[in-house]
């Protein structure tokens, strides 16, 4: 069964029953940030809203085009090309969906011109921007987590890791480093050529000038996502996320190849495990290190035999969690997100979900996530789409002429909604299936662990 708990005041203790209506009259006009299939989703999402008037999205991509008005030329790093395009469409909310302009300053930026912003503080992005810094946070707060050591001298990492006896060990990039900074080594020598390409071959930039060396949990991982003014928790549903690219969790780490939502190793009392030992004290956490967060708290978790343990956190929707959340979500998204932003998240109604299953469905380049080709003319999007419960979400897709083609690894995710696991997965499939470009391809075993 799915946890009932969402949108409860925390460190007021009071859970909230109000709602304070829009006005219909102030219609808003919201600029998402970003262009990948996260943002298709909360563009979808709030073209959908009664308190909207107009979306724009910078820089979008071929599938935001149908619901928004892209700005191809202005990209999520432009930060002052975004205020200039706020200022000048008179934009009501900005909503950021990727993680490096939220750790850049974006949202900063646009508070000190005086402009509404979805999404947490520089200082607050560090959750994110900084492994070390979130991992000291939790253990600062008694948050549950895996043991850990920092380093940011390579000599110091290496004499710890011949000493290091708890293989396999997890090799961490401190800072971000798009989803792949992250390694898995099962033993000491893949994890001393793990240290080395990170921190003396720099593959990942300056993110490995510091690194985490963690140890490893054994478990099924969980994704947990909030939407937090600082003082009350807006919990939208769970959902669990399949990384590596291959049937059956194999082969390497992705941005991600599906996602299905509730997941249910975090439902019922699990998820009230989650709730007291990681949620609460992560809230308390901020508020004592007086650390403002407004925006989205994604935690990744391990469910282990000893219970929930922090993996590791986002300061906003996951990818293709939000894929996921977004469809099964029948509140006013718009009103939740300028609540939150404006410090007033007490004054929304507690999450409306939609009961049934939803399943989301990467599909990938072929020789993705290592080199693949773009341009590859994506055909029966439509036939897809006309399908009932489904949603063609575009990642990495453009028009260039009128034909729409392929423009990154994880092309697109296709979402169904079920009355169960299984019709929700068979659905997706049956929209995948009539999706066809060049080298294309998906995992044909998503939701495995819920049907399980």
């Amino acid at each position: 069964m799915e946890s009932p708990w969402a949108g409860r005041e925390v460190l007021g203790g009071a859970v909230v029953q109000d709602a304070r209506p829009m006005d219909p009259e102030v219609a808003m006009k919201i600029l998402v940030v970003g262009g990948g299939g996260r943002e298709h989703a909360l563009c979808d999402a709030l073209a959908r809203s009664p308190s909207v008037e107009q979306v724009w999205c910078a820089p979008g991509n071929a599938g935001i085009e149908d619901v928004a008005t892209c700005v191809p030329d202005v990209l999520a790093s432009d930060v002052e090309g975004l205020l200039e395009l706020a200022r000048r469409e008179s934009i009501d909310l900005t909503v950021v969906g990727p993680e490096a302009p939220l750790v850049a300053g974006l949202v900063d930026r646009f508070t000190a011109e005086g402009l509404l912003a979805f999404g947490p503080t520089k200082e607050a992005a560090r959750l994110e921007g900084s492994k070390a810094f979130a991992k000291a946070f939790m253990a600062r707060h008694g948050i549950p987590t895996a043991s850990y050591m920092s380093f940011d001298d390579v000599d110091a990492a290496r004499e710890y890791l011949r000493e290091y006896h708890r293989f396999p060990a997890v090799i961490k990039a401190d800072g971000l480093a798009a989803g792949k900074g992250v390694v898995i080594a099962p033993g000491r020598r893949e994890a001393l050529e793990a240290l080395d390409a990170m921190m003396l071959e720099r593959r990942f930039g300056e993110a490995g000038d510091r690194i985490v060396i963690e140890e490893f949990l054994r478990g099924e991982e969980a994704s947990i996502h909030v939407i937090t003014d600082g003082r009350t928790l807006y919990v939208l549903p769970t959902a669990q996320d399949h990384k590596a690219v291959g049937e059956g969790d194999t082969g390497p780490n992705t941005g991600g190849m599906g996602a299905y939502s509730p997941a249910p190793v975090a439902e019922g009392r699990m998820f009230d495990r989650i709730e007291h030992t990681i949620l609460r004290p992560v809230l308390m956490g901020l508020a004592r290190d007086e650390i403002a967060f407004r925006g989205c708290l994604f935690v990744g978790l391990m469910i282990t035999k000893a219970g929930p343990r922090v993996l590791e956190f986002n300061v906003r929707f996951g990818d293709p969690e939000t894929e996921v959340l977004l469809p099964r979500l029948r509140s006013d998204l718009a009103e939740v997100l300028k609540a939150t932003a404006e410090g007033r998240l007490d004054s929304v109604p507690e999450p409306d979900v939609d009961p049934r299953v939803a399943v989301g469905v990467v599909v990938a380049s072929g020789g993705y996530p290592g080199p693949y080709a773009g341009g590859k003319v994506i055909e029966g999007l439509e036939a897809a789409a006309e399908l009932e419960g489904v949603r063609v979400y575009h990642a990495g897709t453009r028009r260039p002429t009128a034909n729409v083609v392929t423009a990154g690894g994880r092309v697109l995710c296709v979402t169904a909604l079920g009355e169960g696991y299984a019709a929700a997965r068979d659905r997706a499939y049956e929209a995948v299936d009539r999706i066809r470009f060049e080298g294309a391809f998906a995992r044909r075993d998503i939701a495995h662990r819920a049907l399980a």
